[in-house]
């Protein structure tokens, strides 16, 4: 099911009182935006929320108001979405949410009570970066990009033929992803397949954009990063079954400092394990498909990896 927010959150801005109507906002969603705040910016009862929620209720949205004018931001998530149920062979309900963020994710995904959820944050996608909303300037051609991103992550976590240790944690966990504890406890082998299917997904769903877009990378970080391939998967491996919240930083996070992201003296790239997954998962992908690669265990990877380089364990 798609959920439109986005008109309910502009009548919060003409709100007489815009931060009270914002908290009314947030009840009314509770169980999502809850999940959202938590995963993606910060515990929404801490003193830190009062000001983000504030910041978010003074910010331009010329740039907003315009793209929603102009583009049929609905109906492109609407068709995303059913290319995405149709080639991912969706086989559990996955609500797609459009909404106006606080300044966090551009898009990601949620578990609450066993239903998978993938959010799309449209202030990111306006075609020029906005200070003032902390958007990313993404051209909105590349919604579906990150529709089907999210969407394959709620598949992995919660399709009944799913065998990933995120599934398992998020059963765990009474039918909730939390972006913290899966990454203190996910082997980062897991870590890193989930995004690398996702960016497979993204791919297969909407073909024809720049091979640095399905990445979220700009282009002389994705050169480099493909430069730095083969030393990077060399200074992984030995981590690839460990878990932690450090390493999930290291390689699949924004914003972490080049001391977090030291490896074997050289620091590597931010968020260079969407590569790194990308390439541990091609293999099995090209193997089996896409659709039933997502579901496979993350130990899988490694062994197609192994039989398409010719090599054969005992």
């Amino acid at each position: 099911m798609l959920r439109n927010l986005i008109p309910e959150f502009f009548d919060v801005l003409d709100a007489a009182d815009p931060e009270a109507a914002y908290h009314a906002y947030f009840d009314r969603h509770r169980a999502l935006l809850s999940a959202y705040w938590r995963n993606y910016v910060l515990d929404p009862d801490s003193s830190h929320a009062t000001e983000v929620i504030r910041a978010t209720l003074r910010a331009e949205r010329t740039d907003l108001k315009a793209v929603l004018e102009s583009v049929d931001l609905v109906q492109v998530a609407r068709d995303a979405m059913a290319r995405t149920e149709d080639l991912l062979q969706v086989d559990r309900p996955v609500d797609l949410v459009l909404m106006v963020g606080v300044g966090a994710a551009n898009a990601g995904e949620l578990v609450v009570d066993g239903k998978g959820t993938a959010f799309v944050s449209v202030e990111h996608f306006t075609g020029r970066a906005n200070p003032t909303t902390w958007g990313m300037g993404l051209n909105p051609d590349l919604l579906p990009v990150w529709v089907a991103h999210e969407m394959a992550h709620c598949v992995r976590y919660t399709s009944p033929d799913s065998a990933s240790d995120l599934k398992r944690l998020v059963a765990e966990a009474g039918g909730y992803y939390d972006y913290w504890e899966t990454g203190r406890r996910a082997p980062l082998r897991e870590l890193l397949v989930n995004e690398g299917l996702a960016v497979h997904a993204s791919q297969a769903v909407a073909p024809g954009f720049a091979a640095a877009d399905y990445f979220g990378y700009p282009r002389r970080q994705y050169a480099r990063i493909r430069e730095l391939e083969s030393f990077l998967r060399r200074a992984v491996a030995p981590d690839l079954d460990k878990a932690g919240l450090g390493l999930r930083l290291r390689y699949l996070s924004g914003g972490v400092g080049p001391a977090a992201r030291l490896v074997q003296g050289k620091v590597a790239p931010e968020r260079c394990g969407y590569y790194l997954g990308h390439r541990m998962a091609e293999a099995l992908v090209q193997q089996q498909g896409i659709a039933k690669a997502l579901r496979a265990p993350a130990t899988a990877f490694e062994i197609a990896d192994r039989d398409a380089e010719g090599i054969r364990t005992a």
